[in-house]
């Protein structure tokens, strides 16, 4: 079965450092979840305006669709701070093999 690894933490934890070095370690794709973002996200961040649960949703739900589809194929590994619980749940809807790693 292919495999979704998450890596999460705070901003400046080293996730997608360490996200990009682990998929070149195990020959898994690599995806940042902030690449992601819905381009209302992106301005109301640019702007200084932190995003609440209502604006991550639609996020959520995208990554949720490139796990699937990545479970599927080969397997990937997310770098994305899904630090509540209901975004995590939300990430792994309907995937059979995750891992959650959480950087400190």
């Amino acid at each position: 079965m292919n495999k979704v690894i998450v890596i999460m933490g705070v901003s400046g934890s080293g996730k997608s450092t360490i996200s990009k070095l682990l998929s070149k370690k195990i020959n898994l794709p690599f995806i940042d979840a902030d690449d992601f973002h819905p381009q209302k996200n992106v301005n109301k961040m640019s702007e200084g305006v932190p995003l609440n649960d209502e604006d991550r949703k639609p996020w959520l739900k995208i990554l949720n669709e490139k796990l699937i589809e990545a479970e599927k194929n080969k397997g990937v590994i997310l770098a994305c701070s899904a630090l509540k619980e209901s975004y995590r749940e939300v990430l792994q809807k309907g995937i059979q093999n995750i891992q959650w790693f959480y950087l400190k």
